[in-house]
């Protein structure tokens, strides 16, 4: 027997379906800045991650924009020294004013000829070198870590073949291939390290620092090209180490 219990509106629509309306993710904004050179810095969209947002994006342009404003301000200081040369060169002879200006810009721009001599390049050579430290040790400590995890699926999994468990034994197996694929994924994060180390043997040879480089890593599945490539990726850790404690060591 079916009985009809009334329930007030205010109840019904609490208790109603949301509407679409109500669960739409709102529509990021399109974020840009205008450069003063003329170009344009767009958001980027992480795929990778959740629906963009508002933050989101904001976070991705002053990504973007750090990195340019500090390598922006020795540009702009010569091209402050620039337009007074300019207008010297067509403008003969140059008048005081204009003199005046050149010797304040050539003033300004001293400091920016620091970064072509030991004194200017050792102090970002050791504060990048101190990076690459943290993160070398960073890995170096997750793929041991990793490792370990290995060692003892191993152990486990022999164990589980010895006693017949097929359903343990499937398991395992499965860990273990998601470790594999989890130790691979840990060796590409040494491929931009990498790279960063290439781009920067000009300026750690100014700063009077011989080039490093990581070793070729090994076969996340063989566990003995595996012990050899954490074995050479120590020494370079300790090798960055004693560079870094004779430009002056890490900031702490």
């Amino acid at each position: 027997m079916n009985i009809d219990v009334p329930v007030p509106d205010d109840l019904r629509e609490l208790m109603a379906a949301p509407k679409c309306l109500d669960l739409r993710l709102p529509k990021p904004q399109k974020l840009s800045v205008q450069l003063p050179s003329g170009g344009t810095l767009t958001a980027l969209h992480d795929i990778g991650k959740a629906v963009p947002t508002d933050c989101s994006l904001t976070f991705s342009l002053l990504l973007q924009i750090m990195p340019l404003m500090a390598s922006m301000e020795c540009v702009l200081k010569i091209l402050k020294l620039l337009k007074p040369l300019s207008d010297a060169v067509t403008s003969l002879p140059p008048t005081p004013k204009l003199i005046k200006e050149i010797v304040d810009a050539v003033a300004d721009l001293a400091p920016c000829f620091l970064s072509i001599t030991p004194a200017g390049m050792i102090p970002f050579v050791r504060d990048i070198l101190c990076l690459i430290l943290a993160l070398l040790r960073c890995l170096v400590g997750q793929l041991k870590t990793i490792a370990d995890v290995m060692g003892g699926l191993t152990l486990q999994l022999k164990a589980a073949q010895d006693a017949g468990n097929d359903d343990l034994v499937k398991t395992l197996q499965c860990a273990q291939e998601n470790s594999l694929e989890s130790m691979q994924h840990m060796m590409n994060g040494f491929g931009p390290v990498s790279v960063i180390l290439e781009l920067m043997a000009p300026m750690m040879s100014i700063a009077g620092v011989g080039a490093i480089k990581l070793p070729a890593v090994g076969d996340a599945s063989s566990a003995e090209a595996l012990s050899k490539t954490m074995a050479d990726l120590q020494n370079v850790v300790d090798t960055i180490q004693g560079v870094v404690d004779k430009l002056g060591g890490c900031p702490k």
